[in-house]
């Protein structure tokens, strides 16, 4: 697969591209990546990329013809494969588990990453197919953001994690029923006077099973208690899991 990043800093991409685990992804050409900077598409000695917004206002704006240029540069080269073109923004869908699993199964994108007050909003009009924000918060431009989805990408790859099966434990996967992650420990066994949980100690693995099932019910049911109400709407509860639940809403009443 392959991503066209428009940036107007790439230089933030070659440590990022060059480290980590994910680092295989992009060295094998599992995941290609391509930077492409709009000022080499601007004209001027100054190459300038930005202009006041009309009506006044702070900040500046990115302008369209720089932008345009290098997408069209950018599609040619790709020969026009109906990649979509991604912008970063705010008003976008958020992206989630089930998001980055449908773009590792793809085959790339072009992505926008906007700076300053944002892009002309007629080359957003023209160009841009769809919108994905990482949260209710801002950037201060979209790389961050180019690197989260290239990251959550890469990992999702064949070979790129020591482990093969690892990201099928990851929060939010549908392994896992949609539900987050249980706590781990490694060595030693007593940290600072504090040990680790005895069942994961015991050798029984059912026991751990049912322990870490327990710990990845509780942590979500605590913090995030409406992916708990998905996986039972679906119907990923067992009987067993809801006599527990119970039993933490119990002991939660109880303690109140």
């Amino acid at each position: 697969m392959r991503f066209d990043v428009i940036t107007l800093f790439p230089e933030l991409f070659t440590p990022f591209l060059a480290s980590g685990v994910t680092r295989r992804a992009y060295e094998s050409g599992l995941v290609e990546v391509k930077l492409w900077n709009p000022r080499d598409f601007a004209d001027g000695n100054y190459r300038r990329v930005d202009d006041r917004p009309f009506g006044g206002g702070p900040g500046m704006v990115m302008l369209a013809e720089p932008l345009a240029l290098c997408l069209e540069k950018i599609l040619a080269d790709r020969s026009r494969d109906g990649a979509p073109v991604v912008l970063f923004s705010p008003i976008g869908e958020k992206l989630d588990h089930a998001g980055v699993e449908n773009w590792s199964a793809g085959s790339g994108a072009v992505l926008v990453c906007g700076r300053y007050e944002g892009l002309d909003q007629r080359f957003i009009d023209t160009y841009i197919d769809r919108q994905v924000s990482l949260g209710d918060f801002v950037l201060s431009g979209g790389e961050i953001a180019a690197m989260a989805l290239l990251d959550a990408v890469a990992r999702l790859q064949p070979g790129v994690l020591n482990d093969e099966g690892s990201h099928q434990l990851d929060s939010f996967n549908p392994a896992l029923d949609g539900l987050l992650d249980c706590p781990h420990y490694t060595r030693p066994e007593s940290w600072r006077d504090q040990g680790v949980p005895q069942v994961l100690m015991s050798g029984n693995h059912a026991h751990i099973e049912r322990w870490r099932r327990e710990q990845r019910l509780a942590l979500t049911q605590q913090q995030r208690p409406e992916l708990v109400q998905n996986a039972r709407t679906a119907g990923q509860l067992t009987a067993g899991d809801e006599a527990f639940l119970a039993r933490l809403a119990k002991d939660i009443e109880l303690k109140a």
